[in-house]
């Protein structure tokens, strides 16, 4: 299952994305916004995060007008790597290199066919593993080291 959230700025991208999942028979826990109305971003993209974190969902989409303020929040969820991508080549290494979890979206930055695309090279690419696993468990021990004092 995949958790989705996004803001007011990228409420119309977030529809068009959920008609892709309903297309695709992905299933999907929508987090909101679920308005064009004015609202605050960090709201939800933490709910979306935490629902990858806890493992409620697989992995998770963001939304903003940039996708920089819904990358740094779902960023500050323990377990999450959260990836902003505006290319097909970064949403296919992202996956590949970094096995993220989470995949952010700028609304005002990329078109709808361009951010379908991400969103189906992303989803559709799975971790390499071999030496990039290497690499993503010493992210793990720096963010095991970050939250020691949580536990």
């Amino acid at each position: 299952m995949i958790a989705i959230g996004c803001d007011h700025g990228a409420f119309a991208l977030k529809q068009e994305i959920l008609r892709y999942f309903e297309k695709n028979e992905i299933t999907f826990k929508d987090f909101g916004t679920y308005s064009e109305e004015s609202c605050d971003y960090p709201d939800f993209a933490a709910k979306t995060a935490r629902a990858v974190s806890d493992k409620s969902c697989d992995c998770g989409i963001v939304l903003c007008t940039t996708g920089i303020g819904v990358s740094i929040v779902a960023n500050k969820v323990r377990g999450v790597r959260c990836a902003l991508c505006s290319d097909t080549v970064s949403a296919e290494l992202t996956r590949l290199h970094n096995d993220s979890n989470m995949l952010a979206i700028g609304a005002g930055i990329v078109g709808r066919e361009l951010a379908l695309r991400i969103v189906d090279v992303w989803l559709n690419t799975g971790f390499e593993g071999g030496r990039h696993e290497r690499r993503v468990n010493k992210i793990s021990e720096v963010e095991k080291e970050m939250f020691k004092d949580v536990e």
